[in-house]
């Protein structure tokens, strides 16, 4: 049997800090869900965790963070600006830190490249909705672009409520864009997208290499309707090691160099997901390999697009 260990390996960020280049991801997972998972998480060895605004959890996950009974220092805490706030990043920032009940984050990220119409609504996260018109269209907030959001996120973490920031979901052409832009004096930490052996983004991956941009890998086994965890090949690959199909992928992903953000509210996948080892390289390129057979896949891909700006392109 192959030796597993919990994984410590921490990349470096532009700014200089370190990264643990694996995470907790904690999308679409409820309030109690997020809660007992960050809990698990941090006391099996993990002091990565990715949370967002949009995903209504930030509460319990800081909840969990303060209850941990781990030193806030040892734990890097990530969060996003949703779409509704890209015209004031200082005051959603602020209200994040409210929810988490944290003093400042680690890395504060722009989730998408693109602006709703801001629309405040009641409870705990307002404005965490994708507003949409009578006829279900998305009400794109057309008079702004993400690199107004950018002039005003870089200044940020001179506030000392975050160290890093970076974005989400940019394409190249998004990425070139922003740092043309005349207002960017920062290059991002970090670009955060899906990242899986069906759609592995070696092309950001190659940009994000020349310009000191991390690549951090959501939806590492596929999201939702992913036929990888099913599939008979990447079964007997993970089969000659004794570990999971998940497993297997996560360790794919971090031989990569990107940071890997597997989600589970599961405590028994919470703890094996961290596990590491040695993925044997002719294993690493059947792996890499399986998108010629398979083809390419995308499985977050909302249809969000403005008169300037096209998702994905």
């Amino acid at each position: 049997m192959v030796q597993l260990t919990n994984s410590t390996t921490e990349l470096k960020l532009n700014t200089g800090a370190s990264i643990p280049q694996l995470g907790l991801g904690t999308w679409r997972s409820t309030e109690e869900e997020a809660y007992n998972a960050v809990i698990s998480a941090l006391k099996d060895g993990y002091r990565h965790i990715d949370s967002a605004a949009i995903y209504e959890n930030e509460i319990p996950v800081g909840k969990a963070i303060r209850d941990s009974g781990v030193p806030r220092e040892e734990i890097f805490v990530t969060t996003k600006l949703w779409s509704t706030q890209q015209r004031d990043p200082a005051a959603a920032l602020d209200a994040s830190l409210k929810r988490l009940g944290l003093e400042y984050v680690d890395l504060y990220l722009m989730h998408w490249p693109v602006a709703f119409v801001a629309k405040v609504t009641d409870g705990d996260y307002p404005g965490m909705t994708v507003p949409r018109d009578d006829e279900g269209k998305v009400l794109m907030d057309e008079d702004w672009h993400f690199t107004k959001t950018w002039e005003k996120l870089q200044e940020l973490p001179s506030t000392g409520k975050t160290k890093a920031v970076g974005v989400c979901n940019f394409s190249v052409k998004n990425l070139k864009e922003l740092l043309a832009a005349k207002t960017t004096k920062l290059v991002p930490a970090v670009n955060q997208v899906e990242s899986h052996p069906l759609l592995p983004q070696d092309e950001l991956l190659e940009f994000g290499k020349e310009h000191g941009i991390l690549i951090e890998a959501y939806s590492p086994l596929g999201s939702l309707g992913s036929p990888l965890l099913k599939d008979e090949e990447l079964q007997a690959i993970a089969d000659k090691y004794e570990v999971s199909i998940a497993q297997l992928l996560i360790n794919w992903g971090l031989k990569r160099n990107t940071v890997v953000l597997p989600k589970s509210v599961h405590k028994e996948r919470v703890e094996s997901n961290l596990k590491v080892f040695e993925l044997k390289q002719q294993d690493f390129d059947q792996v890499t390999n399986l998108i010629k057979t398979h083809g390419e896949q995308r499985f977050v891909a909302p249809d969000w697009k403005t008169h300037d700006v096209t998702l994905f392109e």
